[in-house]
């Protein structure tokens, strides 16, 4: 395949936008994907000044439609390999939607869309165009999350029985959407947000991370959505006790008005023989508890196959990945960036005519985006229901 570097192009992120900024900056990350394009914000005027502002050249775009249109007819070298999508919620769904049909990857920010609707007419559309789609749940790129995946799927703690999954911040413990402040006013608007608030923004990243590490799935919900600040419109805390699919129990809690946790997202799980810890705001290190031992501490890039707990023949491909030395630590950029590589892989294999998988194991897939909103809308119903143990829908 060639090493030429590929084209992205941005639907959103103008005007200060915070996320377009890991994103860009992990697109760029290898040299081998650019942005070469953008359509960054809804009034057209708007969009085209902030393309030509760009800190880097890049050709604005009024509308993502006209993006997307525009596309079709450009030289081959200048043709955009996928859109990034970094817009509020509910413009995920209709850009996604023309990309697909247009022939054009996606790697749309989370939640996938705004209802389950349009979830479901997301998968069929990449299923029927047999078409890249990717969704970025940041935290599955870090390596300790990899890692724990196959820490627990291998069986080395023997079978889940409880998983305590959560993400809490303190950054909405007061009313900011009442001062104009961007990210907390579209993010609690039930209109552009969707159906939760706190769940739907930050709930979601703690169900793909107990789905990613444990390969479980959540099969009924006893939900509590609640808003201490007072007049806001959606959940600002997300309390969720679920039933497993092995039969085990989880914990998905979120919360946005705990004052002193920023970006606090973590994972317990614990097995049969022993229980795994992790938090994303400590990226670098897994724990490992084992009866009657002493604990474990896995660092990245420093891991020893055969050492007593982990079995000799650790895959390879996973072994290899940490891109330097141990002490010099992986972040946040640097999750992004290995989702984004991820992506470029699957999108080249596509672009060649060869099979590509896009199955969850290297980054959400579409169907991991449908879960999450299955999850969110199951939870609203729940909860509605004074917590009401509530069936997930049948995936499609």
């Amino acid at each position: 395949m060639s090493n030429k570097p590929i084209n992205v192009g941005l639907v959103g992120g103008g005007k200060g936008a915070f996320i377009v900024n890991p994103h860009q900056k992990a697109i760029h990350f290898d040299g081998t994907r650019r942005v070469t394009a953008g359509a960054l914000f809804p009034d057209p005027k708007i969009a085209l000044e902030e393309a030509a502002n760009w800190p880097y050249p890049i050709k604005g775009y009024g509308s993502y439609t006209e993006m997307i249109e525009a596309n079709a007819s450009l030289p081959e070298d200048q043709k955009l390999s996928y859109l990034v999508i970094v817009t509020p919620n509910h413009v995920h769904f209709d850009p996604a939607m023309k990309a697909i049909n247009a022939g054009i990857p996606v790697f749309c920010e989370k939640p996938l869309c705004l209802n389950l609707k349009e979830a479901n007419a997301l998968v069929k559309a990449v299923r029927k165009h047999n078409i890249p789609f990717g969704v970025a749940h940041t935290y599955l790129g870090h390596w300790t999350s990899r890692f724990a995946r196959y820490i627990i799927r291998a069986g080395l703690l023997g079978e889940v029985r409880w998983v305590d999954s959560y993400y809490l911040q303190g950054w909405l413990a007061t009313k900011l959407e009442a001062t104009g402040q961007m990210q907390a006013t579209w993010r609690t608007n039930p209109k552009l947000a969707g159906g939760s608030g706190c769940g739907g923004d930050i709930g979601t990243h703690a169900l793909m991370q107990l789905r990613y590490v444990t390969g479980l799935d959540v099969t009924q919900v006893s939900a509590q959505l609640e808003t201490f600040v007072e007049g806001r419109m959606l959940d600002d805390h997300f309390t969720i006790y679920c039933q497993l699919s092995n039969g085990g129990k989880a914990l998905v809690r979120a919360s946005q008005i705990c004052i002193g946790h920023k970006n606090d997202l973590g994972i317990e799980i614990s097995g049969t023989k022993g229980t795994l810890v992790w938090r994303q705001e400590e990226p670098e290190s897994i724990t490992i508890h084992l009866a009657n031992q002493p604990d474990r501490v896995y660092w990245r890039g420093a891991v020893t196959p055969g050492d007593g707990f982990l079995p000799k023949n650790v895959p390879a491909d996973l072994m290899a990945e940490p891109t330097i030395p141990p002490g010099h630590p992986e972040a946040f950029h640097d999750a992004y960036a290995r989702l984004h590589r991820c992506f470029e892989a699957d999108v080249r294999k596509w672009q060649a005519g060869k099979s590509f998988a896009c199955d969850g194991s290297k980054y959400a897939s579409v169907e991991d985006g449908w879960m999450g909103i299955a999850f969110i809308e199951t939870c609203v119903k729940s909860s509605a229901k004074r917590g009401s143990w509530t069936a997930l829908p049948k995936r499609i």
